[in-house]
């Protein structure tokens, strides 16, 4: 191995520990891994599905992390594994028979909408409290709902064919929902994402979509970044990390409206 092929590798380890641990933390890391693959000569597509099964292991430790906060909601947990299940397998699918450029338009949109709702997660569901409270709907003290679970269906096919952004899409649909503990918040995220890179990660390797001898060096740096990551997130104030989730969301939406129109 020459000294640029060494630079390229260490770039990439670098960017997939960096992507577990803000995946863990806040969503985003997807940031930091993909533009290194793309540095590193990595096709467009083959970058994108090979950061998909880098990252996968880091999902599943960041997942086992958050263990205990996720059993205080069992019962929405499974939904968010089956919605997330399904949404991944369509969405690996669809990257597989599209081109990303077409795609690659919307995603600016998603990142604003998705940081927006989050921000604002809580003036949100007092509007949506307030209008069922005028039609007469029944509350509920327990967040989630059928149309949650729709919202992350959507959220899971975006997630198995980008991922970008992510963690932050999920975080606002589960706000949005009702669920306020950031704790909580982030356990059931972590959940969702490692289902989704599961099956958007085997599909892509039953297709032979992947470099692998960069994919093998991200797969363990990345796993031990979520670790860390995780056992991070679990250590800072609710307040903080709130505030760290809309300054990333905030950053990669400008940074995608900036790669995408100018």
């Amino acid at each position: 191995m020459d000294a640029s092929q060494f630079a390229s590798f260490a770039l990439i380890a670098a960017g997939a520990f960096l992507a577990g641990g803000m995946n863990a933390i806040a969503g985003g890391g997807t940031f930091f891994s993909f533009p290194a693959l793309l540095a590193a000569g990595v096709p467009p597509v083959t970058a994108n599905a090979s950061n998909t099964v880098a990252l996968w292991p880091a999902s599943l430790s960041s997942a086992w992390a958050y263990r205990r906060e996720v059993m205080k909601h069992k019962k929405w947990a499974l939904i968010l594994i089956a919605v997330s299940f399904v949404g991944g397998i369509c969405g690996g699918l669809l990257l597989l028979a599209t081109s990303n450029a077409a795609f690659a338009k919307l995603i600016p949109w998603l990142l604003l909408v998705a940081t927006a709702l989050f921000a604002f997660s809580g003036q949100v569901q007092r509007i949506v409290g307030w209008i069922k409270g005028k039609l007469g709907a029944a509350q509920s003290n327990e967040p989630g709902s059928i149309g949650g679970a729709a919202f992350q269906l959507v959220v899971a096919i975006y997630g198995g064919f980008f991922g970008a952004g992510l963690g932050i899409l999920t975080l606002a649909a589960l706000a949005i929902q009702g669920f306020r503990d950031m704790q909580e918040l982030n356990a059931l995220k972590n959940v969702a994402s490692a289902v989704n890179y599961t099956v958007a990660a085997i599909t892509f390797i039953v297709a032979g979509a992947i470099s692998w001898p960069h994919t093998l060096v991200m797969l363990a740096t990345a796993m031990i970044g979520g670790y860390a990551g995780a056992s991070l997130a679990r250590r800072l104030p609710a307040l903080w990390l709130r505030r760290l989730v809309v300054t990333v969301g905030a950053s990669l939406t400008a940074i995608y409206f900036f790669k995408t129109y100018f």
